[in-house]
């Protein structure tokens, strides 16, 4: 394709004019939802005690739960009493969870943010601004823990894509109550923690509230969501019950959350002649701070300033199998206020926004100076805005040691997203902007238009264009070369017979500099067909399918396929919560770039044919103990491939938690005398001597890359935006000899303290 013309392929054309047809459809349908239900406006505070007894409480009727799973809309076998109430401050929840024996309530966490399956829980979800596909859930556990994180998506979850953030917090208060008849919660949740959209004193949310009874394999809710949208189908905002809040006058409060950082560094560098690596140490202090100002009730505005995520926990370690880049989640608290607003997802990892890319360059650390994120809904507006300014990145020069050399420059990073509800209450039409500007000079600019399309009964449609212009680059506006294209209609069930087709293209030059790109210059068809059932109350299956899910890349520049798979599999779950996967795959791969694994192993140009099989098997999360098992077996280009993954847990008490993961990859390929073996271990350590106290150690070894490293954190919380942290990271060196001079045993050491602090004004 020539990049200085407007001249496309035959995918192209047909891609374009599916764009351009089916943008004009839109078909209405309309809202099954029951009369949205008044919640009752108390003149007092109540007396927040975990004890909901007062009179207040008995005024209010509770919701009428049912059971979700195992026999969706039976009875729940517990009495369950859940009831919401406000004041100008604060929403109160509360839960009367009796159990007719209350020593198998399981308590098995203190720890914040725990999302385990073994504890009871308790909470609610809440679609702030009724948009049907993004909520908040709080939810806390007899220890009186407190968990919170966000759904977006409305809860569509795909084998690469989870739809909810665990990484969100905000301001709220939970207390419990155990005792011979249960347990017991109330929860207290400051209006000012919320964002929603006031219209003439009147307030719509969505709501879902639940209870889970773990020694039962039980989960109640309100309202009843049928199973058949899925694993997430009772978080799904869509199908939340509407309430009403009226006369609601919160404070706009400004939180001011000022850091200071003490700590020191050790590391070891080559000396000039080459011949041994040396100590080097120096001590490192730093302050800085945070902002929060709700503007509106439905605009929040948070400023930094000398950034700092020095208590993040260290990421993941992996061994990369194919030939494009590793993805690894953003787990930086900044960047997660609603962040679901600036998605702009396309399939996979693939994302126009991706905000690693800011404060991070190849895994080296890059000081932000500061920014500010602005997120929230003006009018029917959801509105995201973000920006960010990073330092210099200097590093030592290749030529000359005692020199350094500019890794890159000082960057302005910038973000526009801008969605709006459409056509009906689950169709939206948006866009975005993203920027990347160096003081050099250098410049990356992406632009973006969306659309998800509500179109009959659960098909959906989703569509997205992007295009990007950067230096050096052609930039012609009317050219494909740096534009990426995605088409997807999708039915979004997991009962009966449903979906999901997909059409995707990225041109040569398309480079969100912003963005996650696995690759470039192709296009995608493929996607999944499946069958599913709800066994009912006489089988021991909760739900199961089976399923044939395939895709076909093809090279834009000369028509070949670059990989291609297509294979049937089954999943299910038990009612007892054992979960399943098993899939056979026949892949095509066409390598027109060799790539290595290692210095002995790797995959040499060619065409390659092969079958595998998939595997994944999750024991009872319920239990004590719990695994998750992971096989991957079979031919892998012109050899054999077998890794296998064990995640046991094991939950001493509500003090002591227990994890450990276990990877093994090999792979051999007889016929050119290469192998390539891999080991990842993993060990985590997790102590909860209180809600506000917890010690962790994780230790990971990676064999591909002949490291080890360790994270040990101590946190003390005893309020929320109020912290100390303690913590320790250190890098080891294995097989010391594998380089001249001989590596250091210990490659970095890093000891800091951390404390912040919230005024709230």
């Amino acid at each position: 394709m020539n990049n200085q013309n407007f001249s496309l392929d035959r995918s192209s054309k047909v891609s374009i004019l599916v764009l351009l047809s089916i943008t004009l459809l839109s078909f209405h349908t309309v809202s099954v939802y029951s009369e949205p239900l008044i919640i009752k406006k108390i003149e007092t505070n109540i007396e927040f005690d975990g004890l909901p007894f007062e009179k207040v409480w008995e005024e209010i009727d509770p919701l009428p739960v049912v059971m979700f799973m195992p026999v969706f809309g039976a009875e729940p076998s517990e009495k369950t009493e859940i009831r919401l109430c406000y004041n100008n401050q604060y929403l109160y929840v509360s839960g009367r969870l009796y159990d007719n024996d209350p020593s198998l309530i399981s308590n098995k966490s203190k720890k914040r943010d725990s999302f385990g399956g073994n504890s009871d829980m308790f909470g609610l979800l809440l679609d702030s601004f009724n948009d049907k596909e993004n909520g908040l859930v709080f939810s806390t556990a007899p220890s009186g823990l407190r968990t919170d994180y966000t759904i977006f998506n409305d809860a569509n979850a795909s084998s690469d894509h989870m739809p909810f953030n665990m990484s969100w917090n905000t301001f709220w208060d939970v207390k419990t109550i155990v005792n011979e008849e249960g347990w017991f919660a109330e929860i207290r949740i400051p209006l000012s923690s919320l964002r929603f959209q006031d219209t003439d004193g009147e307030i719509i949310m969505g709501l879902i509230v639940f209870r889970f009874i773990p020694h039962k394999n039980e989960f109640v809710m309100f309202p009843p969501i049928d199973p058949k949208y899925g694993g997430w189908a009772f978080f799904k905002p869509s199908k939340a019950q509407e309430v009403v809040f009226k006369d609601i006058k919160p404070k706009k409060p400004v939180y001011i959350t000022p850091y200071a950082l003490a700590g020191w560094q050790q590391s070891f560098e080559l000396n000039d002649s080459e011949t041994e690596y040396l100590q080097e140490s120096k001590p490192k202090f730093k302050i800085g701070g945070d902002l929060k100002y709700g503007i509106t009730s439905n605009l929040t505005l948070d400023a930094t300033v000398n950034t700092d995520f020095a208590q993040v926990e260290a990421d993941d370690q992996q061994v990369n199998l194919t030939r494009f880049s590793l993805f690894y989640p953003e787990k930086r608290q900044f960047f997660q206020e609603r962040s679901s607003v600036f998605d702009f997802n396309f399939g996979g990892p693939n994302n126009l926004f991706y905000s690693r890319r800011i404060g991070l360059h190849e895994g080296q650390e890059v000081q932000i100076y500061g920014g500010a994120r602005l997120v929230g809904r003006i009018g029917g507006w959801d509105i995201g805005f973000l920006n960010m300014q990073t330092a210099k990145l200097m590093g030592k020069s290749e030529l000359d040691s005692d020199i350094d050399s500019l890794l890159l420059p000082s960057e302005n990073f910038g973000a526009i997203r801008i969605r709006k509800q459409v056509f009906n209450e689950n169709s939206y039409i948006g866009g975005m902007v993203t920027s990347r500007l160096g003081v050099d000079g250098s410049y990356n600019v992406a632009y973006g238009l969306d659309g998800i399309i509500r179109l009959f009964g659960d098909d959906y449609l989703d569509l997205k264009w992007a295009q990007t212009f950067e230096t050096g680059a052609i930039n012609n506006p009317f050219s494909l070369a740096s534009a990426r294209i995605r088409i997807e209609w999708e039915k979004r069930r997991d009962k009966g017979f449903a979906y999901s087709l997909s059409y995707s293209r990225s041109g040569e030059d398309f480079n969100p500099g912003i963005g996650f790109e696995m690759r470039d210059n192709y296009w995608r068809f493929g996607n999944s067909i499946q069958w599913g059932w709800l066994p009912g109350e006489e089988s021991k299956l909760y739900n199961h399918r089976v399923y044939v899910r395939g895709s076909y890349n093809s090279s834009i520049e000369n028509g070949t396929v670059e990989s291609a798979e297509l294979g049937p599999g089954w999943a299910f779950q038990t009612k007892s919560f054992f979960q399943g996967d098993f899939r056979i795959i026949y892949t095509v791969e066409d390598v027109d770039e060799a790539f290595e694994f290692s210095d002995n192993a790797g995959i040499p140009v060619g065409k390659y044919n092969f079958w595998t099989t998939q595997s994944m098997l999750f024991t009872p999360m319920t239990r004590p103990v719990y695994m998750i098992l992971m096989v991957d077996a079979g031919q892998f280009y012109d050899g054999t491939r077998f890794s296998g993954e064990l995640r046991p847990t094991w939950n001493l008490s509500s003090s002591f938690n227990l994890s450990a993961e276990y990877q093994y990859n090999l792979l051999n390929f007889p016929d050119r005398n290469e192998k390539f073996i891999a080991h990842i271990g993993r060990f985590k350590i997790l102590f909860m001597l209180s809600t506000k106290f917890t010690a962790s150690a994780f230790i990971q070894y990676n064999s591909a890359v002949n490291a080890m490293a360790t994270n040990i954190r101590f946190r003390y919380n005893p309020r929320e935006g109020n912290d100390l942290y303690i913590v320790y990271n250190e890098g080891r060196n294995t097989n010391l000899d594998r380089e001249i001079p001989r590596l250091p045993g210990i490659s970095s050491r890093t000891i800091m303290v951390k404390y912040t602090y919230t005024f709230r004004l």
